[in-house]
């Protein structure tokens, strides 16, 4: 059973309540906050060693991506972070300036996006290093971006480049909560997440929560420097396209938009975030699943990327 199988199993089983305005299925949790003009939203996410870090990464680097993996999710909804809290778990023998250095990376990108750290929970791990955030965000009444409102005949856009995060930038990479926030603001964006688990994966969620297919053009998406050196020098590296397509954590954004917006977009984003790729990278259809069309014609493509338990 792979991860989002798990998922699917769990979810029908799962009481809720009137404050819950959407559930589980999504990047955030969306809750009722009693005030007319907003509402709460809710996320948690780990980082378990030997998964997402190795005993040789930076411990400031460990406890910012904990951070950033969370304030990634609040972007995919064009959200504000506000206040999280932490629960970590330690080994027996734990180094107590490990503990101080990760607390300065988690500190430093709260302070950057002005998140509070209310507190947290400690706990003894018996299989290595874990930290659990879960974060608290708001959002503006009117401005719920789910996967699930992607239209036929919609843009497909991505932010930055994809493939070969391992390298470095599943450590380093900036949560997109500002270019979230100016995508709402500035146009009617039907369906948002972020890519943790590849553009082929992820999209897949949105394809599939939106009831349509898409048609991705395989010269227009934005494959990462590292990915392409990668391909030409590693022996049993991924073709550098399959790596844009299927490799984990890149964080970037993925969207739709309809087709009538999409010139205006391009050229208004270049105006306000010149340092950062935007790139159109195929369109909603009405005929369901995944195809990819390149120079020897339109094939089908498994919606699959990274997934746990496979």
């Amino acid at each position: 059973m792979t991860e989002f199988e798990l998922i699917r199993r769990l979810i029908p089983t799962l009481p809720t309540s009137s404050i819950v305005e959407v559930g589980a299925g999504d990047d955030c949790a969306v809750l009722q906050s009693g005030n007319p003009n907003s509402e709460w939203l809710f996320k948690t996410d780990a980082v378990v060693e030997n998964v997402h870090f190795t005993s040789e990464t930076p411990p400031e680097k460990v406890g910012r991506k904990a951070l950033a993996r969370c304030l990634s999710d609040i972007a995919a909804m064009a959200g504000y972070p506000t206040v999280a809290l932490v629960t970590l778990g330690l080994p027996e023998g734990f180094r107590s300036d490990w503990v101080d250095r990760c607390y300065e990376g988690i500190n430093g990108l709260a302070r950057q996006h002005g998140v509070a750290i209310a507190g947290g929970e400690t706990t003894r791990s018996l299989a290595g290093i874990f930290i659990s955030i879960t974060l608290l965000g708001t959002l503006p009444n009117g401005r719920r971006l789910l996967r699930s409102k992607a239209c036929v005949g919609d843009g497909i856009f991505v932010t930055g480049e994809l493939g070969g995060s391992i390298q470095a930038k599943h450590l380093d990479f900036e949560p997109r909560l500002t270019e979230a926030s100016w995508l709402a603001d500035h146009y009617s964006i039907h369906a948002l997440m972020d890519i943790s688990d590849g553009l082929a994966g992820d999209l897949g969620q949105i394809l599939l929560a939106s009831n349509v297919g898409a048609e991705l053009l395989a010269t227009s998406i934005p494959i990462s420097r590292v990915a392409k050196l990668r391909a030409r020098e590693a022996t049993g590296a991924k073709p550098a396209l399959l790596a844009a397509l299927t490799d984990g954590e890149d964080f970037e954004l993925l969207f739709t938009v309809s087709s009538s917006q999409a010139v205006s977009l391009v050229d208004s984003w270049k105006q306000r975030f010149p340092l950062l790729k935007l790139s159109c990278v195929g369109r909603i259809t009405a005929l369901p699943g995944l195809r990819l069309r390149d120079a020897n014609g339109t094939r089908t493509f498994q919606t699959h990327g990274f997934t746990h338990f496979a």
